[in-house]
């Protein structure tokens, strides 16, 4: 599976996934394609529903929208209430919440937003009403060992801009809203109401464009709960870097300039980074992540599997697409295409420096082709899960959730690597 600019998944086959737990792949992060598993049928308050099983996965879990949102403004691009999936949690796992926000991309013009105001990063109406939890969602111990029993929420994705947008004025040949930011705090006000203001820990989560939405409102998220409620944040596939395209240009610093214009971004990213440099910039992580207060982890591929195609070699500096075939599976570059994302990877590695040593902060930093690890269970906790000094992702954010070991690991492989699963060198 690749992604395209716009998050977009583009799905194809892969004859190279084994088994059945292989199929469970993520959809734009966070969300996934079922491929196989056994089908029920379940009574609940609602009605009879649909329930799946996978390998990973006890059953689906229901959406629910935030119908009293529509009044305050806080709507989807179409304007449709924004929506969220939620796991209860159970034991001594009933006052803890684990909320997880969902990639997807961005749209950084009317035209792109357009094209995304009709499907599922655009509009509840489009989203799927059922969606399996694995990964750090999992509600089973084996496979989830500190958060399985928690109460586990996934925030769907719907604004195009990481939950910052805040325009009043609806256009009404387009009848596009931006109101992300407005969306954040009715779906956070409806989880307080729910229980989750009694909290005892939190932890808020994401990945890559949701990854953005947890380093920029990671501050906001620890001000809306108790002071003695534990509060952390881990941020995957998200530390984007600002770097130069293969033609030389920034296309990356231009694109996130344009969604944050679009948007009307500004006065909702936080004044500690805006206050310094231009708020396009507080999109990159190498200048926001080092201004969040709450303790923060990082998770990211040193070769990224978006950043590459999109970042690094994006279409619009490759007209001849002599990177295509490269980009999407690291096997079939050649060497200079090989020492381009070497030298990529050092370029990242150096942005990472800006994150700072303080011990509040966690960092999982691999060498596998990869976008998104939390919430595939593949590179969260399975046999065959990229490990860091012998200890696996799961463990590594359980261990520093719970403060029993701040790890900071970033491995020194460049690829290929042999501690990488074998299908992590494509998209």
């Amino acid at each position: 599976m690749r992604a395209s600019w716009l998050g977009y998944p583009v799905i194809k086959k892969d004859k190279s996934l084994s088994s059945c737990s292989r199929m469970v792949r993520k959809l734009a992060c966070g969300l996934v394609l079922i491929a196989c598993g056994l089908i029920l049928l379940k009574k609940t308050d609602g009605g009879v529903v649909l329930i799946f099983r996978t390998n990973y996965s006890d059953v689906n879990v229901g959406i629910t929208y935030v119908g009293t949102a529509v009044a305050k403004g806080a709507v989807c691009l179409d304007g449709s209430p924004p929506a969220y999936h939620l796991d209860k949690g159970f034991g001594a796992g009933r006052n803890k919440w684990l909320v997880h926000h969902e990639g997807g991309g961005w749209c950084s013009n009317m035209s792109t937003c357009l094209s995304r105001k009709d499907t599922r990063l655009g509009s509840s109406k489009k989203m799927e009403k059922l969606l399996p939890f694995i990964g750090i969602l999992s509600s089973q111990r084996k496979f989830n060992p500190d958060f399985y029993n928690w109460n586990r929420v996934l925030v769907r994705y719907c604004d195009g801009a990481s939950f910052t947008g805040d325009v009043e004025e609806v256009d009404p040949d387009t009848n596009l809203h931006f109101r992300g930011s407005r969306v954040f705090v009715a779906v956070m006000e409806e989880l307080l109401a729910k229980g989750m203001k009694t909290a005892q820990d939190a932890l808020l989560t994401g990945c890559s464009a949701g990854g953005l939405t947890v380093t920029l409102h990671c501050d906001q998220f620890r001000a809306l709960l108790p002071r003695a409620t534990k509060v952390k944040c881990v941020t995957d596939a998200a530390y984007f870097v600002n770097v130069k395209d293969i033609s030389g240009a920034r296309h990356i610093e231009t694109y996130y300039n344009d969604v944050v214009k679009t948007h009307g971004s500004a006065n909702n990213l936080p004044p500690s980074c805006t206050s310094k440099r231009k708020p396009g910039l507080c999109f990159f992580q190498q200048n926001m992540a080092k201004l969040v207060e709450t303790p923060l982890f990082v998770v990211n591929s040193a070769y990224d599997s978006w950043q590459i195609p999109n970042v690094l070699a994006p279409d619009t500096a490759d007209p001849d697409g002599r990177w295509h075939d490269c980009k999407f599976n690291l096997t079939k570059c050649s060497t200079d295409q090989l020492k381009t994302i070497q030298d990529f990877r050092l370029m990242f590695l150096d942005a990472l420096k800006e994150l700072g040593s303080s011990s509040s902060r966690g960092i999982f930093i691999d060498s596998c082709y990869e976008h998104d690890q939390i919430t595939v269970q593949e590179t969260w906790l399975s046999d065959d899960s990229p490990a860091l000094d012998g200890t696996k992702l799961a463990k590594a954010v359980g261990d520093w959730y719970n403060d029993k070991y701040p790890f900071q690991k970033i491995d020194d492989c460049s690829y290929p690597c042999k501690n990488c699963p074998s299908f992590k060198h494509t998209l």
